[in-house]
């Protein structure tokens, strides 16, 4: 095929893969604890069978311990072509609130080009562009084809990790295509090169046997909530910077978004200040962050004039590429203990850590990427960093040392993942799934083979 062949076939299949996002999207495939099983099971299904009608030979779920299954794909290579492994995965973030949607979360809606529904593009924007590249080739793929769908990354992909270790021959590649990332602004071009590692944990503050009348005994008595945000506010100096030793800002040697981008995809109020330092590139692709992500205090709605006897939070790490988590979380938990104040008991637990990534210069599949990107979007794309993490990637990493992993997606900065409103532009989604097809043609020409 030449590349406008791949180009027409790839635009030919956009009606068929708005279709199957829709009801893909509409299922709520939430793989968290408390959420009901079955559509996440049903999402499983339905992968499979989008996988199958992109013509792959073998496509079956594959269980993964302690989580949903994963749907895994196959098709040999053509003598003397590379593999290349495909991911995304299928589970979804929980909506939050309905009323802060203007659609309903699950009923995905078509907007002015854009779909708008939980998942539509993370990630199960990724699921489709695999399978709009795949569709594009008629079951007559240039390289080897290995496709994995994770069904619990969103809250336990550590999972699939441990399939991965267990299982190398599956999905040893030669080239990596992670579908779960995307451009800064939609039809601006870009691979992601260096995502931040993670790592959380809960805090919990003890003051009180129990709580008491803040009239009889407010002013003497040790307030666990009182104690718990001076903690935590600790964290960070006047200016936002992170001030636990150990703890450095990074630099971004790329380019990032300006402020003004960055207020706007944000959604800064007018008037508030961004906090910390550096550029915005150091500040959130290279330096640690920490942000209190939860807190178990009673609500105003249910408050009681008593003063609190147990006060909790979570909070939640992003460590540089370099860095790493275990240190980084064990560096904010012994600063806790040391500004607790009052004598408080302190107590941590529910830990949990993944490592950063950062790609190489590149290689021949990289290069491969380049022309496809350009082909796919009309000009050559540029470095970025990712604040955000995916523990898989490092797995992977570790696994496949001699595999070049590459992210790129139709999650672009506005797409509101994670967030009420989240939608995928359409067009970027054809761009993406065009630039991945041109990719796969690119891999098996004499220039990326070496002949």
């Amino acid at each position: 095929m030449t590349a406008d062949q791949i180009r027409s076939a790839v635009a030919g299949a956009m009606p068929q893969a708005v279709e199957d996002l829709k009801r893909l999207a509409a299922i709520p495939s939430i793989a968290f604890p408390g959420h009901p099983e079955e559509p996440v099971f049903a999402a499983a299904a339905l992968t499979e069978e989008l996988l199958r009608s992109a013509g792959l030979p073998r496509v079956q779920q594959v269980p993964v311990e302690g989580s949903f299954p994963a749907v895994y794909g196959e098709a040999p290579a053509p003598p003397g072509m590379p593999t290349v492994l495909l991911y995304a995965h299928y589970d979804v973030q929980p909506p939050g609130d309905p009323a802060a949607w203007r659609t309903p979360p699950f009923e995905p809606t078509l907007i002015d080009g854009r779909l708008y529904g939980r998942g539509c593009a993370d990630d199960k924007s990724g699921v489709i562009s695999h399978v709009t590249a795949l569709r594009a080739f008629q079951g007559r793929f240039p390289v080897g084809i290995k496709v994995i769908i994770e069904g619990q990354e969103e809250y336990a992909g550590e999972r699939l990790e441990a399939f991965v270790e267990r299982n190398p021959e599956l999905l040893r590649a030669d080239a990596i295509v992670v579908a779960d990332t995307g451009n800064p602004r939609v039809g601006d071009p870009a691979v992601t090169t260096s995502l931040r590692g993670m790592a959380a944990f809960t805090i919990e503050v003890r003051t009180l046997r129990e709580a008491v009348h803040s009239g009889s005994f407010g002013g003497a008595a040790p307030d666990a909530l009182a104690a718990l945000m001076r903690m935590l506010t600790s964290l960070h100096d006047d200016n936002g910077d992170v001030r636990v030793p150990g703890l450095p800002r990074g630099a971004f040697l790329g380019q990032g978004p300006s402020e003004e981008e960055f207020r706007k995809t944000a959604g800064v109020a007018d008037g508030v200040s961004l906090v910390g330092s550096g550029s915005l590139a150091d500040r959130l692709w290279s330096s640690y962050a920490i942000t209190v992500t939860g807190l178990d205090v009673p609500t105003v709605s249910g408050a009681v004039n008593a003063v609190q006897p147990v006060a909790r939070a979570r909070v939640t790490l992003r460590v540089p590429p370099a860095g790493d988590p275990k240190t980084a979380v064990n560096a904010v938990v012994e600063f806790l203990r040391q500004v607790a104040p009052w004598g408080v008991q302190v107590s941590f637990g529910d830990f949990t850590v993944g490592s950063g990534f950062q790609a190489d210069s590149g290689g021949k599949a990289r290069a491969a990427l380049n022309r496809a990107m350009e082909l796919g979007f009309g000009r050559p794309p540029r470095d970025v960093g990712a604040g955000g993490s995916i523990p898989l990637v490092s797995t992977l990493l570790k696994q496949f040392p001699a595999a070049e992993i590459l992210l790129f997606g139709a999650e672009d900065e506005d797409a509101g993942i994670h967030a009420p409103n989240e939608r995928v532009d359409l067009e970027e989604l054809r761009r993406v799934a065009t630039t991945e097809a041109l990719f796969l043609h690119e891999l098996s020409l004499p220039s990326a083979l070496g002949v």
